[in-house]
C-alpha cells in the first residue's frame, strides 16, 4: 500500500523532507497507532504492556522521523495541557516523599505524562503546511487499525474458536466483541477513532485519489462507517453508541465538511439501526447471544456500579478535601474506607477523567489542574470551530476519547494517551490559510530526534525489566527457587510491586509479608491480598487493625472469602468462647493513611 500525502511533495520546502517519505515517521505510526492496540500476545500478570509499550516506541520512532525530517518548527510552546501536564509531572515525583508512594509507580506515572507532553509538544510543531499531510498519515493508521480490529471482532463473535489468545484475543464477554485490548470499550473507542479519520481521508479527498473517483472515495466512506459502527454494536459499548450519536451530530452542524460527507456522518444513525437488526435477526436464528441487546435491556443507559463507584470516589473526596488520596492512591483509600454501598468490584480508578483528578489530588490542586487542562482544551474548541476541516477532525478524535474519558479510564493506557496527545497538538497547528506567506520552514531538531530514538530505544529495556516479573507468575525450564525469583522482581525499578504482590501472598503471616502487602497495596488491592494482610497483622499484634480490614473485605462480598469469613459462623454454633479474630469487630475505624 503507498502511502501518500494530501499534497504533492514539490509543494513542500525544499530544505523538508515530506512525511509521506520519512521512513521512521511511517514505521512510528504504523508501530504506535496501527499495532499496538493489535498485540494479542501478553504475559501474566499484565494483560496490556506490550500494548502500551508499542506505543511508546512508535511515539519515540515518530518524533524522530518527524524531527529529522525537517517538518518541525523550533521551540516548545505553551498551552494550558502542557501546563496541566507539567503540574501533574511534579505531583507525581513528589507523591514517594508526600504519600510514601511506591517509587515504581511514580515513574510510571512520570513516564506516562512526559510520553503525552512529548506527543502533545510534537504536534504542536509540525509546521502548517505540512499539517494536513501528517493528520492523513496518523488517519491512515487508525482506519488500519480499526480494520484489522473489526476483523478481530468478527473472529471472537462468530467464530471464537479460531481466537488463539496470540494473534486474536479470546473474548471472556459472552456475546460482545473485546478486540486485542481485550476490553469492550477499548474496541469502541479505537472504532469511534476510526470513523473520525475515515470522514478525513474522504473529506481531504484521498480516497478518492486512491481509489479512482469521488463516487469511489464516497462509497468507500459508507462502508468504512457501516462496518466500524456494526463492530462498535459487537462491543456493546454504550459508550461508542453514545459516539454515534456523536458522528451524527458532527455531520449536521459542521458547514467545513463536504455534502457527501456531511450526509455520510448523519447515515450512521441509519447503519446502527440496520447493524442491530442484523444482529437480532442473527441471534433469533443462531441463539447466539446478542451483547448489546441484553446489556440495554437489563442495565439500561448507565451502569450501577459506575454510579456506585462514582458515589463513593465523591464521598472520598469529601472526606479528603484538600489533600485528596494523593496520587496514585485512589484505590486504596477507597478500600480501606468503610462504603457499605460499594459496588463489589475492586475498582482502580473513578471512571471519571476530572473525578479521578480531584480525588487524588484534592481541590486545590485538582481544581487548578483542571483548570489549566479546561484552558487548553477550550483553546483548541475554538481553533477547531474557526479552523479547517482538518483543525475540525484532529478536534474530534480529541473529543471522541474526551467523551470516553467521562465513563472509563482510556487515557490510562498509552495506546489512547498517545495518540490522543498527538491529535491535540495537531488541533492546535495554525492553519496554512491563516498563517499565509508567513509560515516558517521546519527546521531539522537533533536534539529532539535524539530523544524520540531514546524513547524507542528504552522499550527493550522495559522488556527485560518485565520478564522478572513473569518468571515469578510462570517460571521458565530451570528457573531458581520462587524466593529467589521474588528478590529478583522486587529489584526491578518499574515492576517491583508485583513482586510484592506475590510475596505477600506466598508468604506466612508475619513481618515480611504485611511489609510487602503496605507496599503493593499502593497498586492494586483484591481479597486475596486483604485477607493475607489481616492474617499479617494479627500475626504481628496489630489485630485491631486486621478486624478493620477484615471489616472492608466483607464490604465486597466476594466468594473468595467466604470460606474463611464462614468460620465465624461455625464458632458461634459451637458456641465457642474464642474467636477467631476475624470474627470480631473492630474497636475503632481507621484513616487510610494509618495503614500505609
Amino acid at each position: 500500500m503507498t502511502l501518500a500525502a494530501t499534497a504533492p511533495a514539490a509543494d513542500l520546502p525544499a530544505s523538508s523532507t515530506a512525511p509521506h517519505f520519512q521512513v521512521l515517521t511511517l514505521i512510528g505510526l504504523l508501530l504506535g497507532v496501527t499495532l499496538a492496540p493489535l498485540v494479542a500476545y501478553n504475559q501474566t500478570p499484565s494483560a496490556t504492556l506490550y500494548n502500551q509499550l508499542a506505543a511508546f516506541a512508535g511515539l519515540g520512532l515518530l518524533v524522530a522521523g518527524l524531527a529529522w525530517g525537517r517538518s518541525l518548527l523550533a521551540g516548545w510552546r505553551v498551552d494550558g495541557v502542557s501546563l496541566g501536564l507539567l503540574l501533574m509531572t511534579v505531583v507525581a515525583v513528589a507523591a514517594p516523599f508526600t504519600h510514601e508512594l511506591p517509587w515504581s509507580m511514580a515513574l510510571t506515572s512520570i513516564a506516562m505524562l512526559l510520553g503525552v507532553l512529548l506527543a502533545v509538544q510534537t504536534g504542536r510543531a509540525v509546521t502548517p503546511g505540512q499539517r494536513d499531510d501528517v493528520l492523513t498519515l496518523f488517519c491512515v493508521a487508525l482506519v488500519l487499525a480499526g480494520l484489522l480490529s473489526a476483523m478481530v471482532s468478527f473472529v471472537q463473535m462468530f467464530f471464537p474458536s479460531l481466537a488463539d489468545g496470540t494473534f486474536i484475543a479470546r473474548s471472556g464477554l459472552v456475546g460482545r466483541a473485546v478486540g486485542n485490548m481485550r476490553q469492550p470499550n477499548h474496541l469502541a473507542s479505537l472504532l469511534m477513532w476510526a470513523c473520525v479519520a475515515s470522514v478525513w481521508l474522504a473529506q481531504s479527498g484521498w480516497l478518492a485519489r486512491r481509489l479512482g473517483g469521488a463516487l469511489r472515495g464516497t462509497i468507500s466512506l459508507y462502508l468504512l462507517l457501516f462496518l466500524f459502527v456494526f463492530c462498535v454494536l459487537l462491543s456493546a459499548s454504550r459508550t461508542g453508541m453514545i459516539g454515534i450519536g456523536m458522528l451524527a451530530i458532527w455531520g449536521a452542524i459542521d458547514g467545513r465538511l463536504s455534502r457527501r460527507v456531511r450526509i455520510a456522518l448523519g447515515s450512521t444513525l441509519i447503519m446502527f439501526a440496520i447493524g442491530w437488526g442484523l444482529l437480532e435477526w442473527y441471534t433469533a436464528v443462531s441463539h447466539h447471544a446478542f451483547g448489546a441487546q441484553s446489556r440495554v435491556s437489563e442495565e439500561g443507559a448507565g451502569s450501577p456500579s459506575r454510579i456506585a463507584i462514582v458515589k463513593n470516589a465523591i464521598g472520598l473526596l469529601q472526606r479528603y478535601p484538600l489533600t485528596g488520596s494523593g496520587w496514585g492512591d485512589f484505590n486504596f483509600a477507597w478500600t480501606m474506607t468503610p462504603f457499605p454501598d460499594r459496588p463489589v468490584a475492586f475498582f482502580d480508578h473513578t471512571h471519571n477523567l476530572e473525578l479521578q483528578l480531584l480525588v487524588e489530588m484534592g481541590l486545590p490542586l485538582g481544581l487548578l489542574t483542571l483548570g489549566l487542562l479546561a484552558w487548553g482544551f477550550w483553546t483548541g474548541l475554538k481553533r477547531s470551530i474557526a479552523g479547517s476541516a482538518a483543525t475540525r477532525c484532529a478536534g474530534m478524535l480529541v473529543a471522541m476519547i474526551g467523551l470516553h474519558s467521562q465513563f472509563e479510564y482510556p487515557l490510562w493506557y498509552a495506546y489512547f494517551l498517545l495518540p490522543a496527545g498527538l491529535a491535540y497538538g495537531l488541533c492546535m497547528v495554525e492553519d496554512t490559510k491563516a498563517a499565509g506567506s508567513k509560515t516558517e520552514p521546519g527546521q531539522r531538531r537533533p536534539a529532539l530526534a535524539a530523544l524520540g530514538l531514546l524513547t524507542a530505544a528504552l522499550v527493550p529495556l522495559v522488556v527485560v525489566d518485565y520478564l522478572r516479573i513473569v518468571h515469578i507468575y510462570a517460571p521458565p525450564a530451570g528457573a531458581v527457587s520462587l524466593d529467589d525469583r521474588i528478590a529478583a522482581g522486587q529489584r526491578s525499578p518499574l515492576f517491583a510491586l508485583q513482586a510484592d504482590y506475590a510475596e505477600a501472598t506466598v508468604q506466612p503471616p508475619g513481618a515480611v509479608a504485611l511489609e510487602a502487602s503496605r507496599l503493593t497495596g499502593h497498586h492494586l488491592i483484591d481479597t486475596r491480598l486483604l485477607m493475607s494482610w489481616a492474617k499479617s497483622l494479627n500475626a504481628v499484634g496489630e489485630t485491631d487493625k486486621a478486624r478493620y480490614l477484615v471489616q472492608r473485605l466483607r464490604e465486597f462480598r466476594n466468594a473468595a472469602s467466604e470460606e474463611w469469613l464462614a468460620e465465624c459462623d461455625e464458632v458461634a454454633a459451637l458456641g465457642a468462647a474464642a474467636k477467631p479474630f476475624q470474627c470480631e469487630a473492630p474497636q475503632r475505624e481507621y484513616s487510610f493513611r494509618e495503614l500505609r
